[in-house]
């Protein structure tokens, strides 16, 4: 058998190693942490959601990040701190507002072909994630935001999604829980939600009783070619080192794959961008009675809600360009909250763990999905704010790619 190692047990690092071990490769996984999805896959939104595939390389963009920049609790963030890095992303983000269309289309599609992935792989491999198929309501509060949801529309109709414009009374019969004046929304059926880090971790446990490997607590710390292969070293927590040999490798590593693509020789142009969710622990009547059911999108304040389970509600938004920075910092998490309390006002929030996570994203706002300039690199990287959502398709489309080139 070809033995493949995959750098990354995040989302897209299991349900690539999943990908690979289904076409009959021999599959080890290395990930830093404990265990699988304790970085950018812990806490996110838990949206399944196609219908938020709109890529945001638009002029609006810019010029929101600059009005917010003095703004700590802006939607959109800015630290205007010198950067080569975030500013040559940044240029190249502006070069490709052009492509907004077409990226905004293909997103759109990767989505829907992701979503019959992954719900019939956890069908297939027996573990729960809190999934819930109730859809995905949009809500907008005036005018000028709905319009331009109404020209996105268009597009994800070109994709080949059904999102369905709704009036504030429909909004209402939707999600009765919800509180608020709306000018109007949109409903996309086909959406889902569920727990990301369960999901993950119920895939790693599929993974490994079928016979992949993991490394966990495993710092890689050189991929180097070696007869025709490559040769990927590591030291574990207590600093002991180790080597191996390997016919090709991945890299899904989340925001640390500019690093391990600079030590292969490609750029990977990955910049991490910031986001934060709170997780509402709704441990009385009211709570569960007053949080809602069918996840919500506020598109102005950049703000999604899922249901986890009976006694869960996940808040998560916002966009922080700052860095290689994980601090979760108090100004960008009562947003979050307070949000929380205008619209479920009978939701008790004292209870609300926040949590922050560094998105790894393209300038194009496209996932990395092909290979190297070494023979035997892939890539599977910089799935942006839509890494659930878009992994269990790219996975199959490396898969596939590495059964052309090398078949097992």
């Amino acid at each position: 058998m070809k033995k493949i190692a995959v750098i990354g047990a995040g989302v897209t690092g299991v349900t690539t190693a999943y990908a690979l071990l289904n076409r009959g490769y021999a599959v080890t996984v290395f990930d830093q942490n404990r265990y699988a999805a304790m970085d950018t896959s812990f806490a996110n939104g838990g949206q399944l959601s196609a219908s938020n595939a709109e890529v945001w390389n638009q002029w609006s963009t810019v010029i929101k990040g600059l009005k917010y920049m003095t703004q700590r609790s802006a939607p959109l963030l800015v630290n205007p701190k010198p950067s080569w890095h975030k500013y040559s992303w940044m240029a190249e983000f502006v070069a490709n507002i052009p492509h907004y269309r077409k990226n905004t289309v293909e997103t759109v599609r990767l989505a829907i072909t992701a979503r019959e992935h992954l719900h019939a792989t956890a069908k297939k491999e027996g573990f729960a994630f809190d999934v819930e198929e109730r859809g995905i309501l949009h809500v907008y509060k005036d005018k000028k935001d709905y319009q331009h949801a109404e020209r996105v529309n268009a597009l994800l109709a070109e994709g080949g999604l059904e999102r369905n414009a709704v009036s504030p009374s429909e909004i209402k019969t939707i999600e009765p829980a919800v509180h608020g004046d709306f000018y109007g929304g949109f409903f996309t059926p086909s959406d889902a939600t569920g727990d990301i880090h369960m999901y993950s971790r119920g895939l790693s446990d599929a993974c490994q009783k079928k016979g992949v490997t993991f490394h966990y607590s495993s710092d890689v710390t050189n991929i180097a070619p070696q007869d025709g292969g490559h040769l990927v070293k590591w030291k574990d927590n207590k600093g002991a080192k180790f080597d191996a040999e390997f016919d090709a490798v991945v890299i899904c590593a989340g925001v640390t794959s500019r690093k391990f693509g600079k030590m292969l020789g490609d750029r990977v142009n990955i910049y991490p961008v910031k986001g934060y969710s709170i997780t509402v622990k709704l441990d009385d009547d009211k709570s569960r009675e007053a949080a809602p059911w069918v996840s919500l999108l506020d598109d102005a304040a950049k703000v999604v809600t899922s249901r986890l389970g009976n006694d869960r509600l996940r808040i998560a938004g916002t966009a922080e360009f700052n860095g290689y920075n994980w601090d979760i910092r108090d100004d960008r998490v009562q947003p979050l909250v307070r949000w929380v309390e205008d619209y479920f006002p009978d939701v008790v929030t004292e209870h609300a763990i926040p949590w922050a996570g560094l998105r790894p994203m393209m300038p194009n706002m496209l996932p990395k999905v092909d290979a190297g300039k070494r023979p035997g690199v892939y890539y599977n990287t910089g799935h942006g704010h839509l890494g659930w959502t878009l992994s269990a398709a790219t996975a199959e489309i490396i898969g596939d790619k590495i059964k052309a080139d090398m078949p097992a």
